[in-house]
């Protein structure tokens, strides 16, 4: 009944018309005999089905999908059973795909649809050995927060009916709470716990989801003031309105409560025992838990010391670039000098008010403002799906990342939607605004996401599904790729864009040293302090997240590092026939792709162009 991970990273991390793939748009067409046009027919109709199955599995992956039916008011089921029969699915359904298609027999959409089902079951194979590694209760991803997000975010109330079924899931917070508590008691047994200061986070999360009305006299509790303003805009009798509130109190008080107060119990239990080491390297395998790891989120199969050497070599090409803006800006002094001055000039940061909180909104809007008439000079394909941008909700923000970005519906339900954590605005400096918009939004996670999600006649995988380091490392290119097209025209900005990618380039070095080079949390920050401007509780918010997520930060310059690669090789190689609109449509127009499948992409596309 819980909320997995599994879930939540698979449904929820944009073609406006069908094209066909790059490597498709090679091929002269040529008649296909009738067996090659069944195996075709009868490869999308296996995915499809493929596709039906695991969605009955998973009443949280049809809400992420905006599709309700008789399972909307329910949870997943997270019960490590209920994930072994997930996972033995899988392992089937490549066992029948083997079985039943011959690759040479398919068209080559499907053949690479085909060769990424592949690639994403041996990702799975190799995560699954370490299925019980992740932590189920931490300050990015754990279930107190991501329960409430969920129905905050994603479950939609339109109707009557669907009130009733935000009521339900209310309802069953009990037993999924219930399970994903066992769970994290049965991994702490095999020593799979957080370090000891992640629990103060959870332990916050839990209280804030349990402050106000109807469990005290407080303003609405976050899930209370949630379900009062979807009903508030039903087309129904107040009376009815009343009665649902009043249904939908009891169940906070008598299903989430009880089950948050169990959490925050035993929270407190584990934090008395838990271990202040912060890599994995401390657990049972944890070398190869890194390294599976590692190979899951870069699609590559750089060991942990070759993560360590690129990050370092990164950082000191960064820093070279920073000295041309530190004498454009005429700051005198080293390297050090100009990143306190950054760190430290209040101008360059947005007052602890709400006023400041508007002025950061504000100059985000600017942002997207400015990007978005540039777009048809470097894309030949634009998402249909609107884009917003929200601050983090008050119940996580103080223990969320600095800013993410939500998918829109297929169905066009839901926007895509950019979150500026605005907790503490002296963690997000106005110099990067622009950079941190052009990565979540556009030409970033939107532009991206929304037309993979908008695409038509692929397998729902690759329409739904993800590979970090394509995704990632297309955000943090269009950082790059936004100077391109012209701004970031006060250098202060500029500053911010490279202290951005110098914050993706460090990862390398503290991801790495922290889970294999053994380093501690101190360690870590240390390095950070000495090599960028970040804000300090930037840097200490991002080195938490590093701990609790290994390898995950790492992707991100990897794939950036190859898709600017490619663009290179593409100009080298096509001089004058080189078009930027044709190269980010080959990038984007497949979906998520690993990196050695990208590059064939890019490779056929040249031949293409030649």
């Amino acid at each position: 009944m819980r909320i997995t991970q599994t879930a939540l990273s698979a449904v929820a991390v944009a073609l406006v018309y069908m094209a066909t793939p790059a490597i498709a748009q090679t091929a002269a067409a040529a008649p296909v005999a009738s067996a090659e046009v069944d195996q075709n027919a009868a490869i999308m109709a296996f995915f499809e089905e493929h596709d039906a199955q695991q969605l009955a599995r998973s009443p949280l992956g049809k809400s992420y999908r905006g599709i309700k039916d008789s399972d909307y008011g329910k949870w997943d089921d997270g019960s490590d059973a209920a994930e072994a029969r997930n996972y033995e699915a899988e392992r089937s359904a490549l066992k029948e795909m083997r079985a039943r298609f011959d690759p040479a027999k398919l068209s080559l959409e499907n053949k690479l649809s085909y060769r990424l089902f592949e690639k994403r079951a041996a990702r799975s194979e190799g995560a699954y050995k370490y299925n019980d590694y992740g932590y189920v209760f931490d300050q990015m991803n754990g279930a107190q927060s991501q329960i409430p997000a969920f129905l905050i975010n994603i479950h939609r109330i339109d109707t009557k009916s669907d009130a009733r079924a935000y009521v339900n899931r209310l309802y069953g917070i009990g037993p999924a709470m219930t399970e994903a508590v066992s769970q994290a008691k049965t991994r702490a047994a095999k020593g799979i716990m957080p370090p000891k200061w992640v629990y103060p986070y959870v332990i916050a999360d839990s209280r804030n989801v349990i402050t106000g009305a109807p469990f005290d006299g407080g303003p609405d509790a976050p899930l209370f003031a949630d379900f009062k303003a979807k009903v508030g805009k039903l087309k129904i009798t107040q009376i009815e309105k009343d009665i649902l509130i009043a249904d939908a109190a009891q169940a906070l008080t008598k299903a989430v409560k009880p089950a948050y107060e169990a959490l925050i119990a035993e929270m407190t239990v584990q934090e008395k025992v838990a271990g202040t080491d912060d890599g994995v390297w401390r657990f049972p395998d944890g070398a190869g838990y890194y390294a599976e790891r590692l190979a899951n989120y870069t699609t590559t199969n750089m060991t942990p010391d070759q993560i360590h050497e690129l990050g370092l070599a990164q950082v000191a090409r960064i820093h070279k670039e920073m000295g041309v803006v530190q004498k454009k800006m005429g700051v005198k002094g080293d390297l050090q000098a100009f990143f306190k001055y950054m760190r430290t000039e209040p101008k360059f940061y947005a007052p602890e008010t709400e006023e400041g909180r508007a002025l950061y909104l504000s100059e985000t809007q600017k942002a997207q403002d400015a990007v978005t008439p540039l777009l048809p000079k470097w894309f030949g394909t634009l998402p249909k799906a609107p884009l917003v941008v929200k601050p983090v909700e008050a119940f996580r923000e103080k223990s969320a990342g600095k800013a993410f970005y939500q998918r829109p519906a297929p169905d066009g339900s839901r926007p895509g939607t950019y979150y500026a954590n605005l907790y503490k605005m002296a963690d997000m400096p106005l110099t990067e605004v622009e950079a941190l918009f052009y990565h979540e939004g556009i030409p970033g996670h939107h532009l991206q996401l929304a037309i993979q999600t908008e695409l038509k006649d692929v397998p729902a995988f690759r329409q739904f599904g993800g590979v970090t380091a394509y995704s990632e490392g297309w955000g943090l290119y269009s950082e790059k790729l936004a100077k391109d097209m012209g701004l970031y025209t006060d250098p202060a900005r500029d500053f911010g864009r490279l202290q951005l990618e110098l914050h993706r380039a460090i990862r390398l070095v503290v991801d790495s040293g922290l889970h294999h080079k053994r380093w501690t949390r101190e360690q870590a920050i240390k390095y950070v302090e000495d090599n960028s401007a970040d804000a300090p509780g930037g840097i200490v918010k991002a080195i938490e997240r590093y701990i609790i997520y290994p390898g995950q930060a790492t992707a991100y310059m990897v794939g950036s590092l190859k898709i600017s690669e490619l663009r290179d090789k593409a100009q080298r190689a096509l001089g004058k026939k080189f078009d930027v609109r044709g190269f980010h449509d080959t990038v984007l127009k497949s979906g998520p792709v690993p990196l050695d499948i990208l590059e064939e992409q890019v490779d056929a596309w040249i031949a293409s162009r030649k």
